[in-house]
């Protein structure tokens, strides 16, 4: 009998052709929500499952499904799953590094030319007939050539926007948890500094961390007074990074200038008046959002899933000690 594995949420076709050929697939690909309860059904009885970041894998969940072997995520990010956990049980953890990072600093950089030119306040007046004549003080934004960007994170994808900001003659500002080499400096012109030092540097601030306890609220409101008034802050990593009540303030009280968000603290749900603000440009969480890139991200869980219940090593695996705690299929 093959394998049974469920993939929990849409995923590209492509991808869940390729699960086919060697598995018994539940596929949810008309995307209905998944809730706590019927996610606990759909592992039932599962050997694998491809999740999303909608769906969290607790240690209660995998105590329910013993007989689990492997979860992968089709994401970069792993904080919906409980990796302790998993590798204690035996279940082996993946997810899709490296797949998401040229389109997602593609976005940061719409969100950056976004705010700092007034794009969308300009779309709507356009659409709403507000724009009468041309005037010249009239939708006036900033400039974005030659000016400093502060990096806080500098892996794969703030090297990226990093890289793409050299093109606009950047001084380039990075803040991270370990200093990157010489080399790398140099091929960026990037600086390391502290982190005040960034936010009070930098025209544009951009984060680009994963969500760790100690990185929830990372930027709150004392680190929003720090900034330029004329600054932009731009967050396409992980909603709760920012503390987005304080954000808001800042906004509305020209603390800061601008902000251009494709992640959000209580997602979908925005904080109370963000929608209504003129200062910032709100995506929905679609960094990773190319086909290209979706159908990569979706192809690279689905052969983690594979190799994991083919008696292989999964390519991206989280918890490698776990190798140790259940024997390979």
């Amino acid at each position: 009998m093959k394998p049974k594995v469920v993939v929990t949420r849409e995923i590209a076709p492509e991808a869940v052709s390729l699960l086919r050929q060697h598995f018994s697939v539940f596929a949810n690909q008309k995307d209905a929500p998944v809730s706590p309860r019927q996610l606990l059904q759909k592992l039932k009885g599962m050997d694998g499952a491809v999740t999303l970041t909608t769906d969290t894998i607790t240690d209660d969940v995998l105590a329910r499904n013993p007989q689990l072997k492997i979860v992968s995520n089709v994401a970069v990010g792993y904080n919906n799953f409980d990796v302790a956990a998993a590798t204690r049980r035996g279940v082996m953890m993946t997810n899709t590094p490296g797949a998401v990072d040229d389109a997602t600093a593609d976005l940061t950089w719409a969100l950056i030319l976004g705010a700092a030119r007034g794009v969308t306040f300009a779309d709507r007046a356009v659409r709403a007939g507000r724009w009468k004549r041309w005037r010249m003080m009239e939708y006036v934004g900033q400039d974005i050539y030659g000016k400093t960007i502060g990096i806080i994170g500098f892996g794969r994808i703030g090297r990226g926007v990093a890289r793409r900001a050299m093109g606009f003659n950047m001084k380039v500002l990075y803040a991270s948890r370990s200093r990157a080499s010489d080399t790398i400096e140099q091929e960026f012109r990037a600086s390391y500094v502290d982190k005040h030092t960034l936010l009070r540097e930098s025209d544009v601030v951009t984060l680009h961390l994963p969500l760790f306890p100690e990185t929830r609220h990372y930027i709150g409101v004392a680190d929003l007074a720090l900034m330029k008034k004329t600054a932009i802050l731009v967050n396409a990593s992980r909603g709760p990074i920012v503390d987005e009540k304080a954000l808001v303030r800042a906004l509305k009280t020209g603390r800061i200038a601008g902000a251009g968000l494709d992640v959000y603290e209580n997602e979908p749900a925005l904080a109370a008046g963000l929608a209504q603000l003129p200062n910032a440009v709100l995506t929905p969480h679609v960094g990773s959002g190319t086909y290209a890139t979706r159908l990569k991200m979706s192809t690279m869980a689905v052969n983690n899933c594979i190799a994991g219940l083919t008696g292989q090593r999964p390519p991206n695996l989280l918890n490698p000690d776990v190798l140790n705690t259940r024997a390979m299929p």
